[in-house]
């Protein structure tokens, strides 16, 4: 019997964060000056990694200490927003039980820093429950690379065909698909038509069980 696995993102599959993000990017962006819509927000901005957005935002080129020293005040100002309403997408815990129960190997693989990381696990108590936890430091190239997803398959000894994404979005769906993992797309911030073609799709996790994801990966 193969080891199966799930990988969850974080942003909008454990926690529905991205309305917090983007109340964070709207004060901002303001204290810049710089101009932006809801639509922008929902193209350029969910799923992305920082130096993409802070990039297409400014209209030029933002990395290295630059970046990092506004991503450090955009995050921050999100896990001020974010630290007091942290709480999971419905029956996420449930679910993350019975895969335990089941045997199955967990992992989280996101594009948000550590620090959003740490936040997140450390008040939902689950970071017992995961196998493996990445975060943006823990990589050269962001999604839609798959880099982070075939890095966690190797951190858990498993064959990415023995993997199945949870994902909200479409950098993230993508690099899950380039990872050769099986994807269920998490309806949380986009509808199916938005998303690359997913092997099945959840608005929350009361529609999905350790029986269905056995076949997905049987499929």
């Amino acid at each position: 019997m193969k080891q199966p696995c799930v990988i969850f993102d974080m942003d909008g599959v454990i926690c529905h964060t991205n309305p917090h993000h983007a109340k964070a990017f709207e004060v901002f962006f303001d204290n810049y000056k710089i101009p932006h819509t809801k639509q922008e927000f929902e193209e350029h901005m969910y799923g992305k990694h920082n130096g993409y957005i802070m990039t297409y935002f400014f209209k030029r080129s933002i990395a290295g200490e630059e970046l990092r020293k506004l991503e450090d005040e955009k995050e921050s100002m999100f896990r001020e927003v974010y630290k007091d309403k942290v709480e999971t997408i419905p029956h996420y815990l449930k679910f993350l039980e019975e895969l335990k129960s089941h045997d199955f190997k967990t992992a989280v693989a996101t594009s948000a820093p550590r620090a959003n990381l740490d936040l997140i696990i450390g008040t939902l108590k689950i970071g017992n429950k995961m196998d493996s936890m990445m975060a943006s430091e823990d990589v050269n190239a962001h999604k839609p690379n798959p880099e982070v997803y075939l890095k966690s398959a190797e951190r858990l000894g498993v064959d990415p065909t023995d993997c199945v994404v949870f994902e909200d979005s479409f950098s993230g769906v993508t690099a899950a698909i380039n990872a050769g993992m099986k994807v269920v797309g998490v309806l949380s911030s986009h509808s199916k038509e938005e998303l690359p073609p997913c092997d099945f799709y959840i608005n929350d996790y009361s529609e999905i069980n350790a029986a269905k994801i056995l076949e997905l990966l049987n499929d």
